[in-house]
């Protein structure tokens, strides 16, 4: 089983802390950066496995991304014929939408089947993917999530719970009544 990159204990730790889970030292940052490098170099691999003539990858190169939950250095994979373009973060983006930090955490993390990626995709970047691309994408990230799930809990959670209770008062202004 591989080690996740990110750190489960130090974002746990840093919740503790008072950090905030966004912004620039936000504590789902490097989650997401993991989560859109691997599903580029991904895409990648599905890109050359597709090609008829002969390609293979060309190390990466690296552009600072800005995003709602803030800026990280991403690693963006290369082919040696110059013809992979990735469909998540394309060439010149330099910004991530809230809505693809969104999808890419939630269908990859809930376990939804490929249809239902494919579907939400489409819907929300208009962009069709192959069985293929989805299929390398969620078997790149079964282990990382696996470890996730298989990871040592603490023996007691604090839960605070405070149910909102309202009343309405209103005042009685009638003579001979006191409320």
């Amino acid at each position: 089983m591989t080690k996740p990159t990110f750190d489960m204990d130090a974002a746990v730790k840093a919740l503790r802390e008072g950090k905030d889970l966004s912004g620039k030292d936000g504590i789902l940052t490097p989650l997401i950066k993991q989560l859109i490098e691997v599903a580029m170099s991904a895409e990648l691999e599905e890109h050359l496995a597709g090609e008829d003539r002969p390609n293979r990858k060309n190390g990466h190169t690296f552009k600072t991304m800005r995003s709602p939950t803030g800026s990280f250095e991403l690693q963006t994979p290369r082919d040696r014929a110059s013809t992979f373009e990735s469909q998540i973060v394309k060439k010149h983006q330099t910004q991530l939408t809230d809505e693809l930090e969104r999808k890419l955490i939630a269908l990859f993390a809930l376990g939804n089947s490929y249809q239902d990626i494919r579907t939400h995709i489409a819907e929300i970047y208009g962009m069709e993917l192959s069985n293929g691309t989805i299929n390398t994408v969620t078997d790149r990230l079964l282990p990382e999530l696996q470890a996730w799930r298989e990871r040592d809990l603490e023996a007691a959670y604090p839960i605070v719970w405070l149910p909102r209770l309202r009343l309405t008062v209103q005042e009685c202004s009638a003579p001979g009544l006191n409320v």
